[in-house]
């Protein structure tokens, strides 16, 4: 009830009365003014007004189950949504929710993370207040050999969010990386458990540095925050909802084919590589090439000066007025 009544409170822009709300949700004026309270305590400021009623004054910066229900628009995505102030990392939630019969589109969310996981088994901490740790779970019917895709979805999820949200551009350092000003913002991880032509499940983990007001000395030329780079907070929970929204446009555009071919215009508009050259960490021969943007299998496109090579995995650096980065 009380998502319903932040929800309506939002929506009105003068007072709610206590009867309103009474006969909204069938409760007692007790259950309305105990569940106000509670919002009170959450650090919603909610002006009381007598023979007005209710107006919502200013919204803290939470991102639980209760704030995300009640600015929730997505159909299917965090319909089921599971919040944290502490975890160790909300892939490994996520997982477990798969297996136990959740529903596609559930979503694991943490103010904090002990074990936060990266590519190549990197892991990490995290500080409390300062960024979003997120992860969505899905149930795709398609083939394994396809799912890769669904991380340069997300990245394209989470950019279109982030420049929603701020105004800021943000760009895609391919294949998942988001970046303001060059600096890194936002990682994803995703992992998969499949059979040979079924897939269990997949968990696509977001990590995005928010509020952060400083990074260690070895991380500064490389790791932003919002707020560093944008100058201003923002509510998270905002941040989470423009993602799912975006998440749920993205995908069902993607499920049409299981490539990112009606994708891949959008795709290059927020790639960051597109144009530039880059140096390709390839396992067996490192090389250099200018990045054209991507194939319908999300492939990054390099003409090198012999060829042009088509790259599905491996670290690209593009180069920037210090080198490469």
């Amino acid at each position: 009830m009380k998502a319903e009544i932040l929800r309506l409170l939002r929506e009105t822009d003068g007072y709610v009365s206590g009867q309103e709300l009474c006969n909204q949700f069938g409760v007692s004026r007790t259950a309305v003014w105990k569940a106000i309270n509670q919002l009170k305590e959450a650090g919603y400021e909610i002006e009381a007004v007598q023979n007005k009623g209710y107006h919502l004054v200013s919204v803290p910066d939470r991102m639980d189950e209760v704030e995300l229900a009640s600015i929730r628009k997505t159909e299917w995505a965090g319909a089921e949504t599971y919040y944290f102030d502490k975890i160790d990392s909300t892939n490994t939630k996520a997982k477990e929710l798969a297996e136990e019969g959740h529903p596609s589109g559930t979503f694991v969310v943490a103010d904090q993370q002990t074990a936060g996981k990266g590519r190549r088994g990197r892991s990490w901490d995290s500080l409390p207040g300062t960024g979003i740790y997120m992860t969505l779970m899905l149930k795709p019917d398609i083939n394994p050999n396809h799912a890769s895709m669904l991380t340069l979805v997300t990245a394209m999820a989470v950019a279109n969010a982030m420049h929603r949200v701020t105004g800021a551009e943000a760009l895609i350092k391919w294949p998942n990386d988001i970046v303001i000003n060059g600096k890194k913002i936002c990682g994803i991880l995703t992992e998969m458990s499949a059979q040979f032509d079924y897939i269990n499940h997949i968990v696509i983990g977001i990590g995005i540095n928010v509020h952060n007001e400083s990074f260690p000395e070895e991380l500064q030329d490389h790791a932003g925050s919002l707020l560093l780079e944008c100058g201003k907070r923002v509510h998270r929970a905002d941040l989470i909802e423009a993602f799912l929204e975006e998440f749920e446009r993205l995908y069902a555009i993607y499920l049409k084919t299981e490539d990112l071919s009606a994708l891949q215009e959008e795709y290059d508009q927020l790639l960051v590589n597109r144009g530039r050259q880059v140096r390709v960490l390839d396992p067996k021969e490192p090389f250099e090439g200018k990045a054209m943007g991507i194939t319908k299998k999300g492939e990054l496109i390099v003409d090198t000066w012999e060829s042009r090579k088509l790259v599905s995995s491996g670290e690209v650096s593009v180069r920037g007025i210090y080198g490469y980065v």
